[in-house]
């Protein structure tokens, strides 16, 4: 697993807090220093939390166990998708329903009834409604895909969620609490970092800035995935 280099993310703006009146005190230990009214963030600290993250993030992909990525503002939506994607990971980037995982038994529901949507409109067995209505399913399924689409695949609750911006996405972070979802998250300096298992102090703002904590975070998942896959190979040759 690769470290973060101290050069890049100066380069990527990861140091880039919030304005010093927006500040959350229990950040105080990953703060720098402020200038013009803003706190930076100290990058040492970043390196540090972000591998810590990194070995946690590796061990859980190579028992197999899912991490479930959080992020729906704009700026991060689709970077977060991306990165969940690549390694086959389960993603919450539309919104976050309340109850997403407290109430996961109603979530799956939903998608079951999307999956039976998909299959009506597939197979032809719809050739008795008309078009109004086959119109009004596909719609219904839609907008089921874009909320539900990236947790489809999640039978179970997951291990892990990794948040980008706690503040926003505060809703994810109660429920994973209550329970006992280990956190990563990228923290800025107007959030807690007490609420999350595995802090990241980071600009959660620019795209530039979560694409390089993500791509790290993506770099440790796949290192654990390949060797789950090593392993299963000796065993199965063996």
């Amino acid at each position: 697993m690769e470290k973060l280099q101290y050069q890049e993310l100066l380069k990527a703006g990861v140091h880039f807090g919030h304005m010093k009146k927006k500040w959350n005190p229990k950040m105080r230990q990953y703060i720098f220093a402020e200038r013009k009214g803003v706190h930076l963030i100290d990058l040492n600290r970043t390196i540090e939390c972000m591998d810590t993250a990194n070995k946690a993030l590796h061990s859980i992909a190579k028992s197999g166990r899912k991490i479930l990525f959080v992020a729906t503002k704009k700026q991060a939506r689709d970077i977060v998708k991306e990165a969940a994607e690549s390694v086959n990971m389960p993603h919450v980037t539309d919104r976050w329903l309340g109850g997403m995982m407290t109430n996961f038994a109603t979530i799956r529901r939903s998608v079951k009834k999307m999956e039976n949507i998909d299959r009506m409109l597939a197979d032809g067995s719809l050739t008795s409604i008309t078009k109004k209505e086959r119109l009004t399913l596909s719609r219904e399924r839609d907008k089921l895909e874009k909320v539900l689409g990236g947790v489809a695949k999640l039978n179970r609750i997951p291990s892990a969620m990794f948040i980008v911006d706690i503040t926003n996405e505060h809703l994810a972070v109660t429920e994973a609490q209550k329970l006992g979802i280990r956190t990563f998250a990228m923290v800025d300096t107007n959030s807690n970092p007490n609420l999350i298992d595995f802090p990241i102090p980071a600009n959660d703002d620019a795209s530039k800035s979560v694409k390089i904590i993500l791509d790290s975070a993506v770099g440790a998942i796949k290192a654990g995935l390949e060797e789950r896959q090593q392993a299963k190979a000796a065993l199965e040759s063996a």
